[in-house]
């Protein structure tokens, strides 16, 4: 990542191409300020995983640029472990760039990690096995290791795939508040466009064609633009209290 942006730890990516052989969107311009949760959503093989692995420097921009100041967590869809790790070592990993080469974690930095777990109420699995863990305690895991970071920019690649409601609850709470409290930038990827009515500021629409939308979430997810990017039809319903969901009106 190159540049600084400044306090606000703006995230902008210029002209960006990402893909694995071939750009699976168009060139890419978006500017999201620190403090804003921006939302990537599009049906499957659009490219959503690709950009997120590569602002995370895990693949190469195929084209553009992408200019950050500071470092970044990030919480891939899917990861496992070879070795008997305990769920705390695994947070620990967070901390590896605040640690020393040949350092053993300090208890600050192990605080961070519990700390990491209390925020998502997962403290009592810290010195479980990774590997004997449910695919959604996991999941928790490794956003608690991305918290650990301390970073301005937290990158989550459907953090909410695996999780039961009460779960995705916790998570989404934790992200709007962290936005907000600590004016950290966060992207997430969902299959939910409720997750997005609900927290974040700006959408990133990917549409058929190599085609996308970005802006401010209420003006992105309109039907029309829905209908578009999935192929079915879906429609607004009202929330008890206020509010609104996004429900898909499928043909069977």
């Amino acid at each position: 990542m190159n540049g600084a942006n400044g306090a606000n730890e703006a995230l902008e990516l210029s002209s960006l191409e990402t893909g694995y052989e071939t750009a699976l969107i168009e060139p890419l311009n978006l500017y999201c300020e620190g403090g804003e949760i921006t939302a990537v959503l599009g049906s499957n093989g659009r490219g959503k995983t690709a950009l997120l692995r590569t602002i995370a420097g895990a693949l190469r921009p195929l084209g553009g640029k992408i200019t950050f100041s500071g470092d970044f967590g990030y919480v891939p869809q899917l990861f496992t472990s070879h070795f008997s790790y305990t769920a705390l070592d695994i947070v620990l990993m967070g901390r590896a760039r605040h640690i020393n080469l040949f350092s053993l974690p300090s208890e600050n930095d192990i605080e961070i990690a519990r700390q990491s777990l209390r925020q998502l109420d997962i403290l009592d699995l810290a010195h479980r096995s990774f590997n004997t863990l449910s695919g959604g305690q996991r999941q928790m895991i490794l956003i608690a290791r991305a918290l650990a970071t301390q970073s301005k920019l937290l990158l989550l690649d459907e953090p909410t795939g695996a999780l039961d409601l009460q779960n995705q609850s916790v998570v989404l709470k934790l992200l709007k508040s962290l936005a907000k409290n600590t004016k950290m930038n966060i992207f997430f990827s969902t299959h939910e466009p409720t997750q997005a009515l609900l927290i974040a500021d700006n959408t990133l629409l990917f549409l058929p064609e190599k085609k996308w939308l970005f802006g401010k979430t209420g003006g992105i997810l309109t039907e029309d633009n829905l209908r578009r990017a999935y192929g079915v039809k879906i429609k607004f319903a009202a929330l008890p209290g206020g509010g609104r969901a996004l429900v898909p009106e499928f043909e069977l």
